[in-house]
C-alpha cells in the first residue's frame, strides 16, 4: 500500500521519518505499509508533538492511520490504563466504523502493547463492562453506548489524554453533536483533540471553537468528488425501467455498492435482485448487528458482490476493490452524494459512479450536483441498451431465483476433512443426532431393547433399565415378567386406565363397572350401578328434594330452597308489583323486606 507520487517528486519519507516508534514501524512493514499517504504525512508529526489537528481528506485517503498512529504512540509510551479510565478516546458515527477502525489498530496496538475495544450499541454490555474493568488504554465508541456506559459507572473519562472524532460532518449530520458535546466536556480541559472529517462546515466549527486550542489545519483534498480517478455518470430512464435498469448493473461483475433512500427500499430491492437471481446483502439500522457484521463481512471477503444500503448505515465503510456505487435513489444532500460516492475510487483506485433519474428528479438532481462540486456525463437509457453496458458494465441477470444460503458453522480451527456436520468425526458414515456405534440403538439407551413409547413406567418393583422387549411403564397383569405382553394385547383403555381389569380413571380400590364421571351414589348403591340418564330430567343446580326453582331460600323449617310464594320469577323480591302497580302500592301492614324479611328499623 504506497501512495501515488508524480515522478518527478521526491521520494516519500517512511513512517520512521514521521517520528514514529520503531515497534510501529515493523509492525506496519509487517503489513505491507510502507509509505505514508499525503494526510498521514501532512498529520502525523503535528499530532506526535500534542498539537491539536484539524484533517480534511477524502474518504479512503487514509485517515484512520493519519490519527491512529500518534494515539498508539503517545498510548504505548504512558502506563497502562486504571480499570474503568481509558487513557484515549476514538468516537465514531456508525457501528461498522468502530469496527473498522478497531480492526485496522488492534494488530498495530498489539505490537506496542496496548489493548483497543469497541463500545457500540446493538450488542451486550457485558463483554464492554468487562473490558473496562480490567482496563483497556483506548476505547472506539460510538456517542450513544459510550453516554450508557457512563451513566451505569463503568466508563470515566477523567485520564483522557486525547480524543479523536472522526467522521465529525457526519455525527453533526446525524444530530450527535449534543451527546459529543457532552462527552468532550467530561474530558480533561487540557487533552490534546484531533478531529478528521471530509467536510468541515458551521456545525463542526462550533465544536473547533469550543474544544479544540490553537488547532493546525491540513487539507489534502477540496470538499468535491472531483476526483480524476472517478467517472461520474447521470443515466435518465423512464419510470417503469427503473428496476430492470437497476437489476442488470447489479448483475454486473465486480463489487457494486447500491443505495436506498430507506430501510424498506433496502429491504425490497434485495428481495427483488433476489428474484431475478441477483444475491445482495442488505445494510440498514433496523438490522441487528449480528446480521449487519454478517452481510459486511461476506461483502468484504467476496462472497458477494453487491451490498445495498442506506446512507447512514454505509458511511464510513472501507471496502477495497468497489468499482461502481450505484444511487438507485438520488440524495438529495450533496454531502450524501459525497460520502456514497467515496465508497469507490479509494486509495488511488478508479471508480464509477451512476445515479438512476427519473424526468420529475433531473432539475434538483442537477442542482444538487454543482453544490457537490460534480458535473456528470448525462445518458438516456433503458433496459438493454447497449449504452448501458458500455457505461457500467451492466449484463442481463440469470432469472434464476436466488436463495438465502444457510449460515455456515463457525470453523474454529479449521479441522482437515472437507464439509461436515456439527459433531462429525472423521471416517464415520452419517448419524443421527445421539446414534452410537453399538448396533441400532435409540438415543440414551443402555442396553439393546425393542421399541418403545414415551410414559410408561415400571409397577413390579423392578428398577428402571430392566428393558426386555416391554414398553415403557408398561405394568404386568398376571404375572408375567415385563415385556411379556404389547400394547396391542391390552386391549382399548381410556386416558388413565392401568391393566388391573377394566378400571376407569381415578376409580377406587376395588373392581367396579363402567360409570361416568361426576355421577353420586343415591340409595347405597355403588359408584356407577346407574347411568346419567336414569335419573330422569333435572333441573340445574335441582338437588333431590322434590321440584324446585333455582334461589329459592328456606322459610319455617321447609327444606332449603323453597319459598313461600309460589311461582315466582327468578329474581323477584318480596314487594314486586305486576305491572300498573306503583312501587309502593302495599298494604300498610305489609312490613315484609326483600326475602320476607322484616325491614329495617329507622328509629
Amino acid at each position: 500500500m504506497t501512495a501515488a507520487e508524480p515522478a518527478d517528486a521526491p521520494p516519500a519519507p517512511d513512517f520512521a521519518a514521521l517520528g514514529l516508534p520503531q515497534p510501529l514501524v515493523r509492525a506496519l512493514a509487517r503489513q505491507g505499509i510502507t509509505a505514508p499517504f499525503e494526510i498521514q504525512r501532512a498529520t502525523v508529526p503535528d499530532a506526535l508533538a500534542g498539537r491539536d489537528v484539524l484533517g480534511r481528506g477524502q474518504t479512503g485517503s487514509g485517515k484512520t492511520l493519519a490519527f491512529g498512529l500518534p494515539v498508539l504512540a503517545r498510548v504505548a509510551a504512558g502506563e497502562r490504563a486504571r480499570p474503568l479510565h481509558p487513557r484515549a478516546l476514538v468516537l465514531v458515527p456508525t457501528r461498522e466504523l468502530a469496527m473498522q477502525v478497531n480492526d485496522a489498530l488492534l494488530p498495530l496496538g498489539k505490537a506496542v502493547g496496548v489493548f483497543l475495544k469497541t463500545a457500540v450499541g446493538g450488542v451486550p454490555y457485558d463483554r464492554q463492562i468487562d473490558a473496562l474493568r480490567r482496563g483497556v488504554e483506548i476505547v472506539v465508541a460510538t456517542p450513544g453506548r459510550l453516554g450508557d456506559l457512563i451513566e451505569r459507572g463503568v466508563c470515566r473519562l477523567d485520564d483522557v489524554e486525547v480524543t479523536v472524532l472522526d467522521e465529525a460532518d457526519q455525527m453533526a449530520d446525524m444530530g450527535f453533536l449534543p451527546e459529543v458535546t457532552e462527552l468532550l466536556a467530561k474530558t480533561p480541559a487540557g487533552a490534546q483533540r484531533l478531529l478528521f472529517s471530509a467536510t468541515l462546515d458551521g456545525d463542526v466549527d462550533a465544536l473547533v471553537k469550543r474544544f479544540m486550542t490553537d488547532p493546525v489545519t491540513h487539507s489534502t483534498a477540496p470538499p468535491t468528488a472531483a476526483v480524476s480517478t472517478m467517472d461520474h455518470h447521470l443515466l435518465l430512464i423512464p419510470p417503469h425501467d427503473k428496476f430492470p435498469v437497476a437489476a442488470s448493473i447489479a448483475a454486473r461483475e465486480g463489487r457494486t455498492m447500491v443505495f436506498a433512500r430507506t430501510q424498506l427500499g433496502v429491504d425490497r430491492l434485495v428481495e427483488q435482485l433476489a428474484a431475478v437471481g441477483v444475491r445482495a446483502g442488505g445494510l440498514h439500522g433496523g438490522k441487528t448487528q449480528r446480521m449487519r457484521t454478517r452481510t459486511l463481512a461476506e461483502f468484504r471477503e467476496g462472497r458477494m458482490n453487491v451490498l445495498v444500503a442506506t446512507d447512514v448505515a454505509a458511511r464510513g465503510i472501507h471496502v477495497d476493490g468497489v468499482s461502481l456505487v450505484l444511487h438507485v435513489d438520488p440524495p438529495k444532500d450533496p454531502k450524501d452524494y459525497l460520502h456514497r460516492a467515496g465508497r469507490t475510487a479509494r486509495a488511488g483506485e478508479s471508480g464509477a459512479v451512476a445515479t438512476l433519474v427519473l424526468p420529475k428528479q433531473r432539475r434538483t438532481t442537477l442542482a444538487m450536483l454543482e453544490k457537490a462540486g460534480v458535473e456528470p456525463a448525462q445518458t438516456r437509457v433503458r433496459a438493454g441498451d447497449p449504452a448501458l453496458a458500455e457505461l457500467t458494465g451492466a449484463r442481463e441477470p440469470s432469472g434464476v431465483p436466488v436463495r438465502d444460503e444457510p449460515e455456515q458453522p463457525r470453523r474454529h480451527g479449521d479441522r482437515p476433512g472437507g464439509p461436515r456436520r456439527f459433531g462429525d468425526r472423521d471416517g464415520r458414515p452419517e448419524r443421527r443426532y445421539g446414534d452410537r456405534p453399538q448396533g441400532e440403538r435409540r438415543f440414551n439407551g443402555h442396553g439393546e431393547r425393542a421399541e418403545r413409547r414415551f410414559g410408561d413406567r415400571p409397577a413390579d418393583g423392578r428398577s428402571y433399565g430392566e428393558r426386555d422387549g416391554r414398553r415403557h411403564g408398561d405394568r404386568p397383569a398376571d404375572g408375567r415378567g415385563y415385556g411379556a405382553r404389547g400394547f396391542d394385547d391390552r386391549g382399548e383403555r381410556r386416558f388413565g386406565d392401568r391393566p388391573q381389569g377394566e378400571r376407569r380413571f381415578n376409580d377406587g380400590h376395588a373392581e367396579r363397572a363402567e360409570r361416568r364421571f361426576g355421577d353420586r351414589p343415591a340409595d347405597g348403591r355403588g359408584y356407577g350401578t346407574r347411568g346419567f340418564e336414569d335419573r330422569g330430567e333435572r333441573r340445574f343446580a335441582d338437588r333431590p328434594h322434590g321440584e324446585r326453582r333455582y334461589g329459592d331460600r328456606p322459610t319455617d323449617g321447609r327444606a332449603h330452597g323453597e319459598r313461600p310464594q309460589g311461582e315466582r320469577r327468578y329474581g323477584d323480591r318480596g314487594g314486586f308489583r305486576p305491572e300498573g302497580r306503583g312501587r309502593d302500592d302495599r298494604p300498610r301492614d305489609d312490613r315484609r323486606g326483600h326475602g320476607g324479611r322484616p325491614p329495617a328499623r329507622t328509629h
